[in-house]
């Protein structure tokens, strides 16, 4: 099954006897809009969502509250249980997640479930700006769903895992050049990568408009990392909510990739952890 769906397929999904269970999942990295005023999701969603979409807060119900172990740790599963049954979402039904158009909250999302058991979860490629079909403002209260979150084994890594991998397959930090050069750092308190990491930033998975690129094309970036299916890889990035795009990415291109999810932001906040800076991984 593919990971990703487009706008005009999932047009089509919605008019089946079968339709997805829709995640809102808006979300921004700053907490400033060009406004000055903090992004609200919820205000974004309650303006226009795809009929049927259900909001869901990346902060509060795919993460757990800011702290030694990074900015966006893995949420309480009880919570996200409780956030994906409100959502109207069951083991046996579709999900289809989308964000305001830059993938990685949505991306957030669908590491999520599938990481804790959902078989049957996709992105929408290219996000909301991708989708020509018609807008709600009402409030969607689907049925209570029966999903019950089983985290799988080997999906997950941690910042000890993650130096391993760096060290005996291929870890990729999804973050801007820059800062994986530790050129500059606006978020965390020291600037560079975990030594070994290679720089794969997810700006690269896309195309101009936003779309991931062809599978061909994401297998041919990746491989001139040395990444393949015999190899283990993982991703990381500041806070675990871009490397899920990343992850996402791999998945297009055919390559299974766990995900360090504490990322930077976690590895930072001990200052024992060694940090590399310049191009060179070492």
């Amino acid at each position: 099954m593919n990971a990703i769906i487009s706008a005009s397929e999932l047009a089509d999904a919605l008019r089946s006897e079968r339709p997805p269970v829709l995640l809102d999942v808006r979300w921004q990295l700053s907490t400033a809009a060009a406004s000055g005023q903090p992004f609200d999701g919820r205000a974004a969603y309650a303006s226009g969502h795809i009929p049927g979409a259900v909001f869901v807060d990346l902060d509060r119900e795919l993460a757990s509250a800011p702290g030694p172990r990074g900015r966006h740790p893995l949420p309480d599963l009880d919570v996200f249980g409780a956030a994906m049954r409100r959502a109207g979402v069951s083991a046996g039904m579709p999900v289809v997640a989308y964000d305001g158009g830059i993938g990685w909250a949505a991306a957030r999302a669908w590491w999520l479930l599938r990481w804790t058991g959902h078989p049957d979860v996709r992105v929408l490629d290219g996000g909301l700006p991708a989708w020509d079909g018609p807008l709600e403002t009402e409030t969607s209260a689907p049925a209570e769903g029966d999903f019950v979150p089983k985290p799988t084994e080997g999906a997950v890594l941690d910042a000890d895992g993650a130096a391993a991998l760096a060290r005996s397959g291929v870890l990729l930090d999804a973050r801007a050049g820059e800062r994986y050069r530790g050129e500059v750092e606006p978020i965390d308190p020291v600037g560079g990568h975990i030594p070994g990491a290679l720089s794969a930033p997810t700006s690269d998975n896309v195309d101009a408009d936003g779309r991931f690129r062809p599978a061909a094309e994401l297998r041919a970036r990746f491989g001139e990392l040395g990444v393949t299916r015999d190899v283990p890889v993982g991703v990381y990035c500041g806070s675990g909510v871009s490397a899920a795009h990343e992850v996402l990415a791999l998945e297009v291109a055919g390559i299974p990739a766990a995900l360090y999810v504490g990322s930077w932001s976690e590895w930072t906040s001990d200052q024992e952890r060694p940090v590399a800076v310049g191009p060179d991984p070492q």
